[in-house]
């Protein structure tokens, strides 16, 4: 990898022949390749926008709430699907669509605990990809740490769209770099790379609404035992849950994870190879349904499992724009929809949350099974657990 950044017109110059759209954003780190691209003549064919958030705040703003870490391969694969998602919505179609993303922990004025690191993704509609580099601490400037932060950027851009136009490209996992001009001896590019099957560019281009993890096409049957959840990560509880639900409901369980969300990123292909990895002889459905109202629609006649938390937000006006009208419709359309809704309780603020006792609108208690504390408690859950993960990594 030279420290010398790309030749910016030829990278131009291939973004035009791939019939790219690129939104860019750096997080700080790496951002002298915005301008090495805008100021180059023919940079407006190609690139849509440049975002800058250099605040964790601003970063938080993108992604719909803090991370566990902002340095990161998940951070930076989050960060490049809103890029693509914004190239969406600035008229790119999803094949033109490339969103790339650069987040970096480099020298400071004071001394860092943690290793300094770069870390880029690509997305787009035919793969996720993440590169990391962990740099020799105190081995060069900042300056030059910048500099190499913004070429491992406009590099993996251009490979990954080379890759993209030739159909070829190292498979899906992790695999070391080769020795290149401006890295260390002891330094190494980790390199991840998914590439989705073709249902699952269908479900991010809006194609389709819903398909099997397993990579069928088919659409879930009516009158399913559905279990909506984010399952980041998938747990006991989760495990427990479904197996009470399924002694209830007299047949078998289906999970379904949404891969959009009304205030958060879509999950890119790592994320949803990840998350489906979890249910290895079990049945999954990535959807779009982002809102339970969109759930209806794919699984008609169906009896949903789910905890007191969701089963409150079911009729909160506040998940209804603060209209008390709209929860309203919201409830009387869910009541008249679904088979059954089995609602178990979870422990909040160290108090176990009955469901049987929650305030909830006659309809919504007129199908719904109350699953007791005596028949389930689980106190883990899948923040505490990212929590613990996060606390065990050192920025």
């Amino acid at each position: 990898m030279d420290m010398n950044l790309p030749e910016p017109c030829g990278l131009i110059e291939s973004l035009v022949r791939a019939d790219a759209r690129l939104v860019l954003v750096s997080t700080g780190g790496g951002s002298a390749a915005i301008p090495h691209l805008l100021t180059t003549p023919g940079a407006s064919r190609v690139v849509l926008e440049a975002v800058v958030p250099y605040a964790r705040e601003a970063v938080a703003g993108l992604l719909g709430g803090p991370q566990e870490s902002f340095c990161s391969a998940r951070t930076a694969r989050r960060l490049a699907m809103v890029a693509w998602q914004r190239a969406r919505c600035l008229g790119a179609s999803a094949e033109q669509a490339v969103g790339a993303a650069v987040t970096a922990s480099l020298k400071t004025s004071a001394p860092k605990r943690g290793p300094h690191r770069i870390v880029v993704a690509v997305q787009t509609l035919a793969e996720t990809s993440v590169a990391t580099l962990e740099l020799h601490k105190d081995a060069r400037s900042r300056r030059d740490e910048e500099r190499l932060a913004a070429a491992m950027l406009l590099e993996r851009i251009l490979e990954t769209i080379i890759a993209g136009r030739n159909g070829s490209g190292p498979p899906a996992g992790t695999v070391r770099s080769e020795e290149s001009a401006g890295l260390l001896e002891t330094e190494r590019v980790d390199l991840e790379r998914c590439a989705a099957p073709p249902p699952w560019r269908q479900l991010l281009s809006g194609e389709t609404d819903a398909v099997s993890a397993a990579g069928g096409t088919g659409r879930p049957a009516a009158g399913r035992l559905v279990f909506p959840g984010s399952f980041d990560p998938l747990h006991d509880g989760h495990r427990s849950m479904a197996r009470v639900a399924e002694e209830i409901a007299e047949q078998p369980v289906e999970h379904e994870l949404s891969i959009t969300n009304v205030d958060k990123p879509a999950l890119d292909y790592v994320e949803m190879r990840d998350r489906a990895g979890q249910f290895a002889g079990g049945t999954l459905w990535l959807t779009r349904a982002a809102t339970f109202a969109e759930k209806l629609g794919i699984f008609p006649d169906g009896t949903f499992v789910m905890g007191a938390d969701t089963y409150l937000r079911l009729a909160d006006p506040r998940y209804y724009g603060g209209s008390a009208e709209a929860a309203a419709r919201a409830v009387r359309e869910i009541a008249g929809r679904v088979r059954g809704l089995i609602v178990f309780g979870r422990v909040r603020d160290g108090v176990f949350q009955d469901p049987a006792q929650l305030d909830v609108p006659q309809p919504l208690r007129d199908v719904s099974f109350f699953v007791s504390q005596r028949e389930f408690r689980v106190d883990t859950s899948s923040t505490e657990l990212r929590q613990r993960a996060a606390e065990r990594t050192v920025d």
